[in-house]
């Protein structure tokens, strides 16, 4: 059934990069901090949700006067210690995989939520961002996943048929964008285990990254 992709699109964040955990640890901090219960719910609840649904949740969680833009703000402030201090370390087998695609004659391609200067930076910190012949970023597209718009632009930019490329995602909603777009919908579940529904519009469903290499 893969015989005639020719491109393979990537999502950033729980695929390429381990950001997940970074970000489940510094919420917990801000939990501490403002001693907030719950946190693991509240991180379970708001994983892969865009930041206006994040806030809504919150709200409901936390009551009407939590305070969101404090949060969100303390949060950028302590990603980016992190990031700059630490690193954003590579998933499992990426480097890998992409080598492997890549010597495959595959096309790669990058479809993330994030924002363009963000995404370059991490992935040139870890050495991958040259493999990518072609990107979208969050802050170049009007709606974010799950509408298909990201995924139709990469397609679109790789000068392909959304149907011969392959979309690899961690989250429901980046599933269902992917198959709404009609690409080729594989998940390599990071934090977020998917359900029946998720199942159905997927390819195939492994990790870590290099299973891929089982079927393309």
């Amino acid at each position: 059934m893969t015989k005639n992709i020719k491109a393979v699109v990537f999502d950033m964040d729980g695929v390429l990069l381990d950001s997940e955990s970074v970000c489940d640890i510094i919420w917990k901090e801000l939990a501490k901090d403002m001693r907030l219960p719950d946190i693991e719910a509240a991180i379970a609840e708001n994983r892969g949700c865009n930041v206006e649904l994040m806030a809504a949740q919150l709200k409901a969680r936390y009551g009407a006067g939590f305070d969101c833009p404090k949060f969100f703000g303390d949060f950028s402030v302590r990603f980016k210690e992190w990031e700059f201090t630490k690193g954003i370390p590579l998933m499992p087998t990426a480097r890998e995989t992409l080598d492997w695609l890549k010597g495959k004659g595959y096309r790669l391609a990058l479809a993330t939520s994030t924002d363009r200067e963000t995404a370059v930076r991490q992935l040139t910190a870890v050495g991958v961002y040259d493999y990518f012949e072609a990107c979208v970023f969050g802050d170049q597209i009007e709606r974010s996943k799950p509408a298909p718009d990201i995924y139709q632009k990469a397609a679109a930019l790789l000068g392909l048929e959304p149907s011969e490329c392959a979309a690899v995602e961690d989250s429901p909603n980046g599933i269902r964008s992917a198959a709404a777009a009609g690409l080729l919908p594989i998940m390599v579940p990071d934090r977020i285990q998917p359900g029946e529904d998720i199942k159905k519009l997927c390819f195939k469903v492994g990790k870590p990254l290099s299973f891929l290499r089982d079927f393309m």
